[in-house]
């Protein structure tokens, strides 16, 4: 029996357009848009789509940094959203963020050990020692010298900066971390050392991921299962294995198709996407992606498609037409 260690059901994220001049709300940003799926304990669910389609405000959404719309998020059998300030304080611990960018996210004016320290001094965890003790602990498991824990953000690079970011994260012993794009803003070579810590600390600590990127190929490295994002809603979630072998939905076959092969010879075919992406203010009627599909038909345009499982031994849920 599975373990399921987050649900998140109908999730949606509206941000309010205010105008007039009395500063009314006269239409909404759908930026999540009824998003649902599940994260087992030790797993990691890879989301991926293109920039604006709502990842990033998704994850957030889940640790309550922005409070969503409508929709539950029950993690570890408790309903995150309705939990009281208190409450929310104490998941924390449990519920961590990885920021995409290494440079903005780290606090200029302190030093390393004080970035560390702070998480651990917010939740009295331990005593004065034993904070400095797992402090050096956190530095071994990332791959950074005690000597640098009182240099400045700035004497660091992007790849150590992104360390020091994880580090952070895992300082207070969290069973899910959300990692936003954790290694977009990193040299190439740099990424496969990130992604290969993730891999490793996930083995090792048994953490359980939502793993945010636009590069699919960084995604299969690390992900359990795989879920596309496309306007603000989920249209294909399946195994890793399953959705690179065998994308149902027309906009994973396009995305999949735009993975650079490094071997010369072999030849692929790239599917090329009409048109650009609807604006989530006013999302087109029936199937979102219906503007920019070669294989749209009548009621696509119509009808928004049901989530159905076409896996034959493990779940692959696509929200299409054809199916």
């Amino acid at each position: 029996m599975s373990n399921k260690l987050l649900e998140v059901k109908n999730l949606k994220k509206y941000f309010p357009i205010k105008g007039g001049l009395f500063r009314n709300v006269v239409n909404h940003v759908k930026a999540v848009d009824g998003v649902t799926f599940s994260i087992e304990e030790g797993k990691t669910l890879g989301l991926v789509g293109e920039s604006g389609c709502g990842k990033s405000t998704l994850g957030r959404s889940l640790l309550r940094l922005q409070k969503p719309t409508e929709g539950t998020v029950v993690f570890n059998g408790k309903s995150v959203l309705d939990l009281s300030h208190t409450e929310m304080k104490a998941l924390r611990r449990d519920m961590q963020i990885i920021f995409q960018d290494p440079f903005a996210s780290l606090n200029p004016r302190m030093t390393i050990h004080s970035i560390l320290r702070e998480p651990l001094d917010t939740h009295r965890l331990g005593s004065p020692s034993s904070r400095d003790q797992k402090i050096l602990e956190i530095m071994d498991i990332v791959g950074l010298r005690k000597e640098v824990l009182n240099r400045y953000p700035h004497e660091f690079s992007g790849g150590q900066r992104q360390r020091i970011g994880i580090a952070r994260a895992l300082v207070l012993g969290p069973k899910f971390i959300v990692a936003d794009e954790p290694v977009s803003a990193l040299d190439v070579s740099v990424q496969s050392q990130v992604l290969n810590l993730i891999s490793d600390l996930q083995e090792r600590l048994g953490i359980s991921f939502l793993f945010i990127a636009h590069d699919l190929a960084v995604v299969q490295h690390v992900s359990h299962d795989v879920g596309v994002m496309y306007l603000g809603r989920l249209v294909e979630k399946a195994s890793s294995e399953d959705l690179y072998k065998d994308p149902k939905h027309p906009y994973t076959q396009a995305l999949l198709s735009a993975i650079p092969i490094p071997d010369p010879t072999k030849k692929t075919k790239r599917i090329e996407l009409e048109g650009d992406v609807p604006s989530p203010i006013n999302p087109p009627s029936g199937c979102s992606f219906h503007t920019r599909c070669p294989f749209a038909k009548d009621i696509c345009r119509e009808v928004d498609p049901a989530q159905k499982d076409l896996g034959s031994n493990t779940e692959h849920l696509v929200s299409c037409h054809l199916y």
